[in-house]
């Protein structure tokens, strides 16, 4: 007779019942999202995605798509965004093989939600952006500067998961505000100070009241900056000039926006990025399969930079 493992034995039985009461509750109310479908079933949420994902009981279906983050916690720097966690959790449909119909029209409903809340926030972004230069007396078309914005809003894939800002142990609405101000090497020093200062005083408004809870991160910075990163040389060089690529104009002059992504690319920066985006899509489909394969609900440590990222750990210890 073979060994018997208690332990592994129970974590066997616990995904069975994770999956048969998993495919209860699509029965009875139709596809879900990840987060929906654990809140319905409680447990591990590992285990949970590991059932859906290894089961031929559910059709999944995610929305939006994977774009490259540099994060120093991962080999090479490269990672996809979303994470393995919150893709599964925020934008993936959990459905039954019978309910094609009905999972075509829930990811329809997620995808208008997940766009809804990308224009809602970028239009927060507008909004910050006009107060910023109204109050630091720079004009909305000034030759001085731009301001784009980064992120997920960029990619229309905001959400509004609440979660905790850092600085202030508060709560936020989902995707941060990415903010960019590239300002020319003649600008005044007194209209870069301005737009600096306007930013931060800003910031905090915007963070602390309680109408609004948007964290906007932003950096102000010159050209010849902006030069300086584009040797792609050190992790936060890459970092910055990754922001920079992904960026889209707000307002200001354009043509600063432009001769930036000349930059970037004269220098062969875009290419390295769409290199390292190539070797995270590598690493992102190994680590999936790497993840399925784990034994039982529970994911070790030691893993667990490959399902979520060091942002997400109080959002995933809080789904357990």
């Amino acid at each position: 007779m073979g060994d018997h493992d208690p332990q592994r034995s129970a974590s066997d039985a616990f995904l069975h019942q994770s999956g048969s009461e998993a495919e209860r509750i699509l029965r009875e109310r139709g596809p879900l999202t990840g987060a929906e479908l654990h809140a319905a079933v409680g447990g591990e949420v590992f285990g949970l995605w590991k059932t859906c994902r290894n089961g031929d009981a559910f059709h999944l279906r995610r929305i939006g798509r994977r774009y490259l983050r540099l994060d120093r916690a991962v080999e090479g720097f490269a990672r996809l965004s979303p994470s393995i966690l919150r893709e599964f959790l925020t934008y993936t449909v959990v459905g039954l093989p019978d309910q094609d119909a009905e999972l075509d029209q829930a990811v329809r409903a997620l995808e208008r939600r997940t766009q809804r809340i990308s224009r809602a926030k970028r239009r927060t972004a507008e909004r910050f952006t006009a107060e910023v230069l109204s109050i630091a007396g720079v004009p909305s078309d000034s030759e001085h500067v731009c301001v784009l914005i980064a992120g997920d809003v960029v990619y229309g894939m905001s959400h509004d998961v609440a979660r905790r800002e850092s600085s202030t142990g508060g709560q936020v609405d989902g995707s941060d505000l990415d903010l960019v101000v590239l300002a020319a090497d003649d600008a005044p020093d007194e209209v870069v100070e301005a737009l600096a200062t306007a930013i931060h005083q800003r910031k905090w408004l915007y963070l602390r009241n309680p109408m609004l809870r948007e964290e906007v991160d932003y950096i102000v910075k010159r050209f010849s900056r902006l030069a300086e990163q584009a040797s792609f040389d050190t992790f936060p060089h890459q970092v910055a000039c990754k922001v920079f690529d992904e960026a889209e104009f707000l307002a200001g002059n354009p043509a600063l926006h432009e001769a930036g992504r000349r930059l970037l690319a004269e220098r062969g920066v875009l290419d390295a990025l769409r290199a390292m985006e190539e070797r995270a899509a590598e690493r992102r489909a190994w680590r999936e399969e790497f993840l399925r394969g784990i034994e039982g609900e529970m994911l070790p440590p030691e893993t667990k930079q490959q399902f979520y990222t060091d942002d997400e750990d109080a959002e995933f210890e809080h789904r357990h």
